[in-house]
């Protein structure tokens, strides 16, 4: 049996056409999101030739293929023709906001996890290069391994946009050139100017002199795309529909391009970057109360907000913390989270029983432990809810233990398992302790969880 009637057989033996509501990969698995789960024959799928596995979890059904499963998923959309029903509404109510919000990210990140992980452990290498001194942190050869590390990360916009077109079924070049709306020079560098205080610097570029574009950076960004290329798969379907045939060539790109980039930049975008900065204004709050307390929230959040790109507005209240006081309680706690996230994601690639997925799933933990999270988060955890529930609760532990102790930095550094010389000193003893207890807390919690549902 070849892949093709494999293919067939899978699509038959999950209860047909009719009963796949999407379909998406990982690096080593088939991926559906069913309307009925109970139509599934996992025995028979598992008797495939070149079906290494197959399982229901966290609200979908997985088939295990290995390292072929990009063939297997191009064959799969051939077969099904690309069409493939919009979420019937009686799915939608049986999950809740929070799976719906990680499926979605679990999908479009899928995709693109080989390029994360990858630039994700080069970084971290290079940042442990650089803590050990074996480089000199200003030199030629770490910018040129940053900007092969860093690309992936700056430009992600642009890497989010056409994987999420294949989530939300929209043209994948008409959201990347949304994404390049948002990317553009002129846009980044007004917001390098208004960061950085320049006489002159605009905070809003207007239309017409009625609609404002605020600027901000959003290089890096994840919500304001991931958003963006939502709209303009509506924008695109409305503006198809009102067409008249003989216009659409012409006019349906481009009236739909123009629709989606001024909403993106108008409305989606800055709703994004004010959510960060809403985030940040509510933590500077919570160490006013208590620094305990601000750890627990912090080091719950923290996680989330990476998974949603706002913890880039922790780093301002870092860097301005270090200006103020001489010293920062919010950046150990960022350390702590992404050990806790290295923890749960070390736990993984031990019960993990796929060569190809435990060989990704270490790569990612090594990464986070590094201090590079996003491999781990979006290539693994987003795929495990309970692990991320468990790196969750270990970061918020960890964090709330280093802060009732005190424990602070004197200078900004990377939140990586290379930052521990900066902490020697009086509160040395406590930030060691902080990270056995995230590492700790958050592999031994996910060990339990995912060793009941397996």
């Amino acid at each position: 049996m070849g892949t093709e009637e494999a293919i067939t057989s899978i699509i038959r033996l999950v209860g047909g056409q009719s009963n796949i509501n999407n379909v998406w990969h990982c690096m080593t698995r088939l991926r559906f999101d069913l309307i009925d789960d109970n139509k599934v024959d996992q025995q028979e799928i598992k008797k495939l030739p070149g079906v290494l596995g197959a399982q229901i979890q966290s609200d979908q059904f997985q088939i295990i293929i290995g390292p072929k499963v990009n063939h297997w998923y191009e064959q799969l959309l051939a077969t099904l023709g690309q069409k493939q029903q919009a979420t019937p509404q009686g799915k939608q109510e049986r999950k809740s906001l929070v799976s719906l919000f990680m499926d979605t990210v679990s999908g479009v990140f899928g995709p693109i996890v080989p390029a994360i992980a990858g630039a994700g452990m080069i970084k971290g290498l290079l940042a442990g290069l650089i803590a050990l001194q074996l480089v000199p942190a200003k030199s030629d050869t770490v910018i040129i391994i940053d900007l092969i590390a860093s690309g992936v990360f700056y430009f992600l916009p642009f890497f989010l946009a056409v994987s999420a077109a294949k989530i939300f079924k929209t043209n994948e070049y008409l959201a990347a050139a949304v994404a390049a709306c948002l990317m553009y020079p002129s846009l980044i560098d007004a917001a390098k100017a208004l960061a950085a205080h320049q006489e002159g610097a605009a905070s809003a570029f207007w239309l017409l002199d009625v609609l404002p574009v605020s600027v901000f950076n959003y290089a890096s960004s994840v919500i304001p795309v991931i958003f963006s290329v939502l709209a303009l798969s509506y924008i695109h379907r409305w503006v198809d529909r009102i067409m008249p045939d003989i216009l659409k060539t012409v006019f349906t790109p481009t009236l739909t391009l123009f629709l989606a980039a001024l909403s993106a930049l108008v409305i989606i975008g800055p709703t994004g970057i004010w959510l960060g900065k809403a985030l940040a204004w509510g933590i500077e709050g919570l160490f006013s109360v208590s620094a305990s307390f601000a750890g627990l929230v912090v080091g719950a959040i923290r996680p989330v907000a990476i998974l949603t790109g706002m913890h880039h507005a922790m780093t301002p209240i870092a860097l301005q913390n270090f200006s103020d006081r001489g010293y920062d309680m919010l950046m150990p706690m960022m350390f702590m989270a992404n050990m806790a996230i290295a923890g749960a994601t070390f736990a993984i690639w031990r019960i993990s029983r796929d060569r190809q997925e435990r060989t990704v799933t270490l790569s990612a933990a090594i990464s986070a432990l590094l201090g590079i999270t996003e491999p781990a988060l979006f290539g693994v955890l987003t795929r495990y809810k309970k692990a991320f529930m468990a790196a969750t609760i270990a970061s918020s532990l960890a964090s709330a233990f280093i802060a009732f102790f005190g424990v602070r930095l004197y200078g900004y550094i990377l939140s990586s398992i290379f930052s521990l010389p900066a902490y020697i000193g009086p509160y040395f003893i406590f930030a060691i302790s902080g990270v056995v207890i995230a590492l700790l807390l958050s592999f031994l919690l996910t060990t339990i969880l995912l060793g009941r549902q397996r």
